[in-house]
């Protein structure tokens, strides 16, 4: 079983990667820290955390070594970089790259690893910016069994939920499968708060009376307040977002399964970057809906 006082490498400290990083400096983890912007860093190096220049930096004095960063071009960068993580990798050394990304490329760092007597873990979440603060995130697993047991102790600091799905690549298409229900229930909220706003409903009392039945989702217990404020900070981005149902979508492709639900919330969270809300979190799904009926939830914006 992982040692909590095991020394962690951490790569990627933006709205997920910071807030999980600090519950393993909280339980007395040593940690290495590496970011593209430095200042984001900051929070955790106050707490204790010591900066590194490069992720090979962070690898060659890390037992363990997180990434949680945004596009499949980052991870590829992070790890086969000049300075990436497998130019130090050394045998023993165990990666975790908890991104949502292609189940192939969860693979083949998982190949890479093993080329050089090391270990390597998907570990994809889900939870949002909340989940990540409040370490009730759930985190989905692919790779070696006994790797995954060892590294429980680390992941239990972060989340609630560990689920192990299988070999390398099984987290990631478990993560998938998440993103497609998110992606059906987005819309769903969405248009749920639309109609009852056009009915002439207190959008208040109508969260109380459908979050307490059938349709009880977290979309609606945290999203959709954020809606109704005109509140389209990120908790999770969509420009991240509409990455994970292209890949999705890719997947499917190769799986020969029709999947026009996840297909149509794409297209119209391109709408939304369109409209300059890439930036934005995925409640703005509720904007390119709104541009659809030329209509608006509140008259008094803030945006």
């Amino acid at each position: 079983m992982t040692n909590i006082g095991t020394t962690i490498g951490w790569i990627g400290t933006g709205i997920m990667g910071a807030p999980m990083c600090g519950h393993l400096l909280a339980r007395g983890c040593k940690v290495r820290v590496h970011t593209r912007t430095l200042t984001k860093a900051a929070p955790l190096l106050d707490r204790g955390a010591v900066w590194d220049v490069s992720p090979r930096q962070v690898i060659e004095q890390s037992d363990v070594v997180f990434t949680m960063v945004g596009f499949p071009q980052d991870i590829r960068q992070v790890y086969w970089g000049e300075a990436g993580l497998l130019a130090g990798l050394r045998a023993g050394v165990t990666l975790v790259d908890m991104t949502t990304t292609a189940p192939s490329l969860a693979q083949e760092i998982y190949a890479a690893a093993r080329a050089k007597g090391a270990q390597a873990v998907d570990a994809p979440v889900s939870g949002g910016d909340v989940g990540a603060q409040q370490a009730t995130l759930s985190i989905m697993v692919g790779g070696d069994k006994e790797t995954v047991d060892r590294l429980r102790p680390l992941l239990e600091a972060m989340g609630k939920t560990i689920v192990h799905h299988g070999g390398p690549g099984a987290g990631q298409h478990a993560k998938l499968s998440n993103q497609i229900v998110i992606a059906g229930t987005m819309i769903g909220v969405c248009e749920s708060l639309l109609y009852g706003f056009t009915a002439g409903l207190d959008l208040s009392r109508l969260l109380q009376s459908i979050s307490g039945g059938a349709a009880a989702c977290r979309a609606l217990d945290v999203l959709a307040p954020r809606m109704m404020q005109r509140d389209f900070s990120p908790g999770f981005l969509v420009d991240h977002f509409v990455k994970d149902m292209e890949i999705a979508l890719e997947e499917a492709g190769r799986m020969n399964l029709a999947l026009p639900g996840l297909a149509l919330v794409r297209q119209l969270y391109a709408a939304v970057q369109a409209q300059g809300h890439g930036r934005d979190g995925t409640q703005a799904l509720l904007l390119a809906l709104e541009t659809l009926s030329n209509t608006k939830l509140y008259s008094t914006s803030k945006e």
